[in-house]
């Protein structure tokens, strides 16, 4: 009896140990003070530019919603996964219901650390994995444009998570593993600055590996696969690579690029479809030299094979 005894409490502080390691672990981590004071005051008009570019109106708004009312950001827009289904929620200025009582500091830690305002982890359906990779200036901008929309009352429902993705603060574990912010395709010295503009927008606000990289089990990207193609989230239809090495726009040159992201059609004269549409309203809206600076990018990034089975290319 005293042996069971015995190894009965070393189980405990064996339990306990690894219950403080893995709090540890998986504590929220928050911008430091150098962070913090690199923000700077922002500016409303640069911020629309990395509204549009982040396509906020596209997840935030409500489903279908035209004109003007993409503005009332009041969320609802459900992402259905294999770990269950997201809900954007209320990001209007509205101080209840939305993000209108949100300092910089609490709206610059959830673009870059994913970390609320009350301190929990946030769900990278919220794709802050792709925003860590933003300046914190552009994180300002886009914080004084937000200040600028109208505040719209009503919360959007929570999540319905399985088991044990319901579990937030495990998601420091997940962060460990992929958050990063170093962009993700490293240039040469001397690279074109319309390529280096082009990575800020594609790795960054414009968060397009979100989709057009393979995810690995626990969800996070396969960084060596970058924008390879990949299993719709929702589970079908396949999203298509977009390196010189698929075959979506292998051919396609800078301007053919470009030219698809401002009208929606195809050097083929084919057009936009499925949710690539509501991503080419938003980078229609954007100047003409960052469409440019995208199609820079993506025809400078290292050619990749498809990134999906081909089972599921011939089934689409």
């Amino acid at each position: 009896m005293a042996i069971l005894r015995k190894l009965a409490i070393a189980a405990l502080a064996l339990g306990g140990a690894g219950a403080s390691v893995f709090w540890w672990l998986t504590e929220p981590e928050r911008l430091g003070p150098e962070t913090l004071a690199s923000l700077g005051a922002g500016d409303a008009v640069r911020g629309q530019r990395i509204f549009d570019a982040g396509g906020c109106a596209s997840c935030h708004a409500r489903p279908k919603a035209e004109g003007d009312a993409r503005l009332q950001l009041v969320g609802g827009v459900e992402l259905k996964t294999p770990f269950g289904t997201f809900v954007a929620p209320n990001i209007s200025s509205d101080p209840t219901d939305g993000i209108g009582a949100w300092s910089l500091e609490d709206f610059a830690n959830a673009m870059l650390k994913g970390v609320s305002r009350d301190g929990q982890h946030l769900y990278p359906a919220f794709p802050y994995p792709s925003y860590a990779r933003m300046r914190p200036g552009d994180v300002a901008d886009l914080y004084a444009f937000m200040k600028t929309l109208p505040p719209v009352a009503g919360r959007a429902p929570d999540h319905s998570l399985n088991f044990p993705y319901n579990i937030r603060r495990g998601l420091g574990l997940w962060k460990l593993l992929n958050l990063r912010a170093e962009p993700v395709v490293a240039f040469a010295d001397g690279t074109p600055e319309k390529v280096l503009r082009g990575r800020l927008l594609v790795e960054g606000a414009g968060h397009c590996g979100e989709c057009h990289t393979p995810r690995a089990l626990d969800g996070g990207p396969k960084r060596s696969q970058w924008l390879a193609g990949a299993v719709a989230a929702e589970g079908t239809g396949i999203v298509p690579n977009i390196t010189p090495g698929g075959n979506g726009i292998r051919s396609w040159s800078e301007s053919d690029i470009a030219g698809y992201l401002e009208t929606g059609f195809t050097p083929e004269f084919d057009s936009v479809g499925g949710t690539m549409v509501e991503v080419q309203k938003n980078m229609a809206r954007l100047a003409a030299e960052d469409r440019e600076a995208i199609a820079a990018y993506l025809k400078a990034i290292p050619a990749e094979p498809n990134g999906y089975p081909p089972a599921k290319a011939a089934a689409n």
